[in-house]
């Protein structure tokens, strides 16, 4: 198993992307501490990772709240006793176009998907440092990459992401510490469930797939880069989008 004795944080873990990733890491041998906004699905998601046998306890915790992430991460240390891979996979939307987004939704997409990153970063990593080795994948997207129409507040947060993934990779790499990132495309979950069906056919079209993402497809590259099969990529973009045209 390629995380075997290994320890795995997955914010946002509940639902969506991070359950099926919480799932297929503790396939893969890692224990597994899900950390999410949403108790009780949250709790619901620990109980079914128990009932098949994986180590694993959930957290509730408001990412954007950095005193709450730092009492929390103390929890997963305290219960786990190392931490060896963060998954920052937390994220939220709040779509409009520019005249019409609420100065409210950009701060709390900014709070969670920008913001929240650099405090789970900043509570986790001082475990991984202690250790000498650790695996920080950050959740980026496309939006970050390239922009999206209606998406000032999401894409400003995911370029974000990139810009301090990098910057972590220069800073705690030579400390054994990769920092990289995962830029989904257009993946089959709730967030989506607002794009209506002919703007989905579109997109489609743009992809050479002709389909829409799964999570299990953007699970599989956090498994890749949380392995130790990916020790000296540090500091990239995954792109994990079908070869989407842009």
């Amino acid at each position: 198993m390629r995380l075997q004795n290994k320890t795995a944080v997955i914010t946002g873990g509940a639902n969506g992307i991070g359950a099926v990733a919480a799932t297929l890491f503790g396939q893969q041998g890692a224990q597994v501490a899900i950390l999410d906004f949403d108790e009780q699905a949250g709790e619901a998601k620990a109980q079914e990772l128990r009932d098949t046998g994986v180590d694993t306890a959930f957290f509730k915790v408001d990412v954007s709240d950095n005193d709450h992430v730092k009492e929390v991460a103390g929890q997963v240390v305290d219960k786990f006793g190392k931490v060896d891979i963060l998954i920052n996979n937390a994220g939220i939307t709040k779509d409009a176009m520019l005249l019409k987004l609420d100065a409210a939704d950009f701060k709390q997409v900014i709070d969670v998907n920008l913001t929240g990153v650099f405090n789970c970063t900043q509570a986790f990593l001082p475990a991984m440092l202690a250790q000498g080795k650790g695996k920080i994948i950050n959740t980026s997207s496309i939006a970050g990459t390239g922009g999206n129409v209606g998406q000032t507040n999401y894409a400003a947060s995911k370029a974000g992401v990139i810009g301090m993934t990098k910057t972590w990779a220069k800073e705690f790499g030579r400390k054994g510490i990769n920092v990289n990132a995962v830029a989904p495309g257009f993946i089959e979950t709730d967030m989506i469930g607002t794009i209506p069906e002919k703007v989905m056919e579109q997109i489609k079209l743009l992809t050479p797939y002709t389909r829409m993402g799964t999570p299990k497809d953007i699970a599989n590259a956090y498994l890749f880069l949380a392995s130790d099969e990916s020790d000296f990529i540090n500091g990239t973009v995954l792109e994990v989008d079908g070869g989407m045209l842009k």
